[in-house]
């Protein structure tokens, strides 16, 4: 990443000295609009200070020799901060003040770090990450600087401060502060986690604030459609075409299992003939990189081919013309609502429907759904077979009330 320095020098005019008259020249550091201020060791008295040149004025050997301080501390300052950016190491103006003044063993801050770590995964993104991760890493960062701002009224914090207070009251912060659940609070702490485990590695902190600290997560039953639902929602007819065109691409991901970031980014390209002869869709999952490859069932298909030449799909270069992932959500309230489905349906319920209704429901293995999905762990799609197995049961219950009635029935008979 390349970082922009800025140094100016500026008199001290509060600290002017009762018996010279003279005020310090101090030098400020800028980088990436940080800054840090270091004295020169140099007085001036303030009728003879340039202001726009941030020098001393006239030719006088005084001047001289004060100007010629002042290009030598820029050169060293310069020179510090090329070393740092050849080396590829953290650059800030607070850094740089440290070498500088010989301060070698300076202090590391969190923030600091943080952003460090999410520069890097930036320039990796569309290799070993994700445009997508880089977003939820800026994301954790900020609300990150917003509980240091918010406990100690500070810009960052040094590392040798974080113990295990400091995460159970951001723990705190993120759920009565901010509001946010359990399960996503604990997902910015897991990210928190990894920076903290960069210090350790690096031998910053001696001890891990998290030893103590135990990350869970909280039991979510995922939201889907069933078999009635999703015919109710195949069979629905739209007089707005906006409405008709958020249906299919959802009704699409529900035979396909895709998540929104996936079924955008396919092209035609994504859709070639399998071993056994039949079209399937070949793509590597935005979110984690595994392949997903899905064979095309006939709905899936059918909508493929009703916008095939859409004037969207065309001059986009892409299978279906999806929209923004905001408004499909907002559409697809409205469309619960012309279907009569008493759910609050989005998008990713989609691939909840795909792994439940249509796949898992009628016999299909959980190793090929957890495949079909790009699930790199089984464990993740064990998830949607307890949920199936959750269905069975409570239709089993209702059989043997039905069936208990019938034999009272009989019997009362």
């Amino acid at each position: 990443m390349n970082h922009t320095l800025s140094i100016l020098f500026w008199l001290l005019n509060n600290r002017i000295s009762k018996k010279t008259g003279e005020a310090p020249i101090m030098v400020r550091i800028t980088v990436d609009g940080k800054r840090a201020e270091i004295t020169t060791g140099r007085k001036v008295l303030p009728e003879k200070w340039n202001v726009n040149s941030g020098r001393v004025k006239g030719n006088t050997e005084e001047a001289r020799i004060i100007n010629t301080h002042l290009n030598k501390i820029i050169v060293k300052l310069e020179k510090i901060f090329d070393r740092l950016q050849d080396n590829n190491q953290f650059i800030s103006a607070a850094i740089i003040k440290n070498i500088y003044l010989g301060k070698t063993n300076r202090q590391h801050f969190l923030l600091e770090l943080f952003r460090h770590h999410n520069n890097q995964v930036e320039a990796q993104i569309g290799k070993d990450y994700s445009r997508g991760t880089h977003e939820r890493y800026k994301c954790a960062y900020r609300q990150v600087a917003g509980f240091i701002n918010h406990k100690y009224r500070v810009e960052d914090i040094a590392m040798k401060d974080l113990n295990y207070s400091f995460v159970a009251d951001y723990e705190f912060y993120l759920k009565s502060v901010k509001g946010i659940g359990h399960n996503t609070s604990m997902k910015y702490i897991r990210q928190l986690k990894k920076i903290v485990l960069l210090a350790i590695k690096n031998e910053w902190l001696e001890r891990d604030p998290f030893a103590q600290f135990e990350i869970t997560t909280k039991e979510v039953k995922k939201g889907y459609l069933t078999d009635d639902e999703l015919q109710s929602l195949y069979h629905a007819e739209f007089d707005i075409e906006r409405l008709e065109l958020v249906r299919d691409i959802f009704l699409f991901c529900c035979y396909t299992g895709l998540s929104y970031s996936d079924v955008r980014k396919l092209t035609p390209e994504n859709i070639s003939k399998g071993l056994d002869g039949e079209y399937w869709i070949f793509v590597d999952r935005t979110k984690t990189g595994a392949p997903s490859n899905v064979p095309v069932l006939p709905i899936a298909n059918e909508i493929i081919r009703k916008y095939e030449n859409h004037p969207e799909a065309i001059h986009g270069e892409r299978l279906l013309p999806v929209i923004s992932n905001q408004k499909m959500n907002a559409y697809l309230k409205e469309i619960a609502i012309v279907c009569r489905i008493p759910k609050v349906i989005t998008f990713h319920m989609a691939r909840h429907t795909f792994a439940t209704t249509v796949t898992l429901s009628n016999g299909v293995s959980i190793e090929s759904v957890g495949n079909m999905l790009g699930h790199k762990n089984i464990k993740t799609t064990q998830i949607y077979a307890k949920v199936v197995q959750e269905k069975v049961s409570s239709d089993m219950l209702r059989l043997k009330e039905v069936l208990a009635d019938k034999s009272k029935l009989a019997s009362n008979q």
